[in-house]
């Protein structure tokens, strides 16, 4: 069985986009058997590296599965986050040799797509499951 850590960015300017993710992913966590042996609430998705290292540091985590949203705004701020937000994951997935999978939708999009992308969240979960299954072989 696979055991995950789980990060979700909280920050959602409109609704219940993180939480339909959450729900999401918990439910992908279920139907393929993987336990979710922990989970991380950060503010926002450039908060959530910090987060994945310190489950990915866990002898009890397998693979960390990382939920946000980044909802574009008047500026570039959006994709400046992103970015970031996903080299800090891709550097700790590496330096702690553990899965580490993005599963932050945006930047650059509306509420309405980031409505339509909540999908994304059992999304990586899955992706966790059989990367850690697939390395573990």
């Amino acid at each position: 069985m696979v055991q995950l850590g789980l990060v979700i960015a909280q920050y959602d300017k409109h609704g219940e986009v993180i939480g339909e993710m959450e729900r999401g992913a918990r439910e992908a966590a279920a139907d393929r058997e993987a336990d979710i042996v922990d989970t991380v609430s950060v503010p926002g998705s450039y908060d959530t590296p910090l987060a994945a290292d310190r489950l990915a540091r866990r002898s009890d985590v397998d693979a960390v599965a990382v939920l946000g949203a980044i909802v574009s705004g008047d500026t570039d701020h959006d994709a400046v986050i992103g970015h970031a937000a996903a080299q800090g994951l891709t550097d700790v997935s590496l330096d702690r040799d553990t899965p580490v999978t993005l599963g932050i939708i945006g930047p650059g999009m509306s509420q309405d797509e980031a409505e339509a992308r909540t999908d994304k969240g059992a999304s990586a979960v899955t992706s966790a499951i059989e990367l850690a299954t697939e390395l573990e072989q």
